[in-house]
């Protein structure tokens, strides 16, 4: 080790195999997936503790299916409140409800748990595999040789390291150190409108089982349950004359509730009361060379539909696996290419759906309201527009189809199809052993699924790639097929049943 004047220890060999910068909820999701796959990984943060604060609030169905595949989505619901369904409220009444136990999943609810809860399991999960976040620690600077990332990092102390790692990930947030040093575009835009934020306490008729959202003439009301009384409350109010608007007051807020709520509610013993205004950015592209661009470090959104945090984890469950395969030498590295298609198609429909949502709420036409509110009643009592939007909201219906790794050859299953999310199941592996899908997905290989017809052997040189598993049935899927499960759950490619070696000339492309 070498020391210079200015206190900078130069390290000649690689420390980690992957550089997290940031360990927030996105960061920390990715550290745990790469550590559960044997990578080395190093996560750092400028902040000297985890959030304190609610901030986001919901984890949903999808992103608990990605913690079950981790193995550790239990302890998730154990610690957060599970939330049924989601009703508009519009002058007074009911125009939809929308129930999460259509949601066709083992996780058919929103799991309501504040963000400082969800850091604190991850950062608990995280010291379980021997991995301490390293906090009050700033990246200052990174340079990308074409084989390695070669970081600069600043200490709480004042002491400067330069670490070496192959790979980083900025998972730092909407404020990026990382994509500001690239120059990358954040293309988009800051809606114009002022937003109220309070968590507080409320008394009065409110079910804490469900999301409630009143559509009024004036705005929107939201109020999210976090657990007993207590509940997240945002609302519109217009642009702000000032760019930094102070705070509202508890009084302020009582009486947006007071004029758009239902009537008899009293909110008490505030936690947390704020102004934000909503963006709209996201990056074209979601990696740079040896550096990948993950969560708000990539895209930011309305928080209509509360899918910020899940669309960033679910950024991080994609690019684990691909990076591990990649890390350990049983996937070429062209497989990393799909990384940022995949995930910008998703930033895209997210920002999509989330921007919808928001427009549709603040609407000030009075015809243009009384329209919407009339299609909302009508509509969403029918069953296929309620499945719609609880396969929306709950993430259930996100895809790959137009991936590159996605591929439909003749005879392929339509259920799922080729990028779809592959549904958990019961089954047995290759050595006779009963489990489930997911189970078998968390040792981070393909799984070759067969329903209703038998395995077929996997080529030696597949087995560190893929491993097999039948099973007689499975609901979601079609007898007779065999199903290419990627790591992450979504299916890559099917055949009939005696065309498997499609299957395998598909992952020998991919292999190292």
């Amino acid at each position: 080790m070498h020391r210079s004047d200015r206190k900078t220890e130069v390290h000649a060999v690689m420390q980690a195999q992957v550089l997290v910068v940031g360990a927030g909820p996105v960061g920390m999701t990715l550290a745990l997936a790469l550590r559960r796959q044997g990578v080395e990984v190093r996560i750092v943060d400028q902040a000297a503790a985890r959030t304190g604060q609610s901030k986001a609030l919901v984890i949903w169905p999808r992103t608990l299916e990605l913690l079950d595949i981790q193995g550790c989505a239990q302890a998730f619901v154990d610690a957060g409140r599970r939330c049924g369904g989601a009703r508009i409220l519009g002058e007074g009444h009911e125009l939809a409800h929308a129930h999460f136990s259509r949601a066709r999943s083992a996780y058919p609810y929103a799991l309501m748990i504040p963000q400082s809860e969800t850091e604190r399991l991850l950062e608990q999960q995280l010291a379980r595999m021997g991995v301490q976040v390293e906090r009050r620690v700033e990246l200052l600077s990174f340079s990308d040789d074409g084989t390695r990332v070669t970081a600069s990092l600043r200490h709480a102390s004042g002491r400067e390291e330069r670490a070496a790692a192959a790979w980083l990930a900025a998972c730092d947030g909407a404020h990026s150190t990382v994509r500001h040093a690239l120059g990358l575009p954040f293309d988009g835009d800051t809606l114009e409108s002022d937003w109220v934020l309070a968590d507080v306490q409320i008394d009065g008729a409110l079910p804490n089982d469900e999301l409630t959202i009143c559509w009024m003439p004036e705005g929107v009301l939201a109020c999210f349950p976090i657990g007993g009384r207590r509940f997240r409350v945002i609302a519109d109010v217009g642009p702000a004359p000032d760019a930094e608007p102070p705070p509202p007051t508890l009084a302020q807020v009582q009486a947006l509730i007071d004029r758009r709520g239902p009537p008899g509610l009293r909110a008490h013993d505030p936690l947390w009361l704020n102004h934000f205004r909503i963006n709209e950015r996201k990056l074209r592209d979601y990696r740079r060379g040896r550096v990948f661009l993950a969560g708000d470090a990539a895209h930011v959104h309305s928080p209509a539909g509360g899918q910020g945090m899940n669309t960033g984890m679910q950024d991080a469950f994609n690019l684990a696996w691909k990076l591990a395969l990649v890390q350990r030498g049983l996937a070429a590295p062209a497989l990393l290419d799909s990384y940022s298609p995949e995930r910008s198609a998703i930033g895209d429909q997210v920002l999509r759906n989330a921007g919808h949502m928001t427009r549709v709420a603040l609407l000030r036409n009075r015809l243009l309201r009384e329209l919407r509110d009339l299609a909302a009643a009508g509509l969403s009592r029918l069953p296929p527009v309620e499945q719609h939007l609880v396969d929306q909201l709950t993430e259930l219906d996100l895809h790959y189809a137009h991936s590159p790794l996605s591929a439909s050859p003749h005879g392929a299953s339509h259920q799922p199809a080729a990028g779809s999310r592959a549904p958990d199941a019961a089954l047995s592996a290759a050595d006779g052993s009963a489990t489930r899908l997911h189970a078998l997905l968390g040792g981070g290989r393909f799984v070759l699924l067969s329903v209703g017809v038998a395995a077929p052997a996997v080529p030696t040189p597949l087995q560190g790639l893929v491993g097999a598993a039948t099973a007689e049935e499975a609901p979601g899927y079609e007898s007779g097929h065999h199903y290419l499960v990627r790591p992450d759950g979504y299916v890559a490619l099917s055949t009939r049943g005696g065309d498997a070696p499609a299957i395998f000339g598909w992952l020998q492309r991919l292999a190292a």
